[in-house]
């Protein structure tokens, strides 16, 4: 017994030393030579400081909306609903944004609204939308904000990110980017 308790320890205490310490200063060295620190990127508009890479929550009708978010965009606990597909709890949540959107977006069928409009995102802080989520909601922006459609296309255009490297991910709108450019589009 004694033969086994000794190495136990030993490894126990490797473990430690390894997974808690050099672990997290490989990590931590990994962040310093990352853009910005790995302190995540801010934008500053109108006297505030904003995250870009984590969600925020646009519901006003003169911006465009936000992916939904299973915690109410709080970064401190980003998560998922957890609910499966077939819930009829989830079910009945997507239902709801189903009507919302279209009560808000008066012209728009069921079968044009892009899934990311309805549907949580894992993390549930995703600042992105898909572009098809973004040009679906450009009728009712021009429309009160009293400019041209094109006008918002074009703005709408130049705020798309494209696939890292043209291969890995969706084209993609950062929410807060495009809103905070569209307060500024004349």
């Amino acid at each position: 017994m004694k033969k086994e308790i000794l190495p136990s320890i030993l490894l126990s205490i490797v473990c430690l030393l390894v997974f808690s310490g050099a672990y997290s200063l490989i990590m931590l060295s990994i962040a310093q030579v990352a853009p910005n620190k790995g302190d995540g990127f801010q934008i500053s508009a109108n006297g505030k400081s904003y995250y870009e890479n984590v969600g925020q929550k646009f519901t006003a009708d003169k911006y465009f909306w936000s992916r939904p978010s299973a915690v109410d965009y709080n970064a401190a606990g980003s998560g998922g609903s957890n609910k499966a597909p077939t819930n009829p709890d989830y079910l009945a949540d997507v239902q709801k944004r189903i009507d919302t959107f279209m009560a808000h977006n008066p012209g728009i069928k069921k079968s044009d609204i892009p899934s990311d409009m309805v549907t949580a995102s894992g993390s549930g802080l995703d600042p992105d939308i898909s572009v098809e989520g973004a040009m679906v909601q450009v009728m009712r922006i021009a429309k009160i904000r009293g400019i041209s459609e094109d006008a918002v296309i074009a703005l709408v255009n130049k705020q798309i990110e494209k696939p890292l490297f043209g291969l890995f991910g969706p084209k993609k709108v950062n929410v807060l980017k495009l809103n905070l450019n569209l307060d500024n589009l004349k």
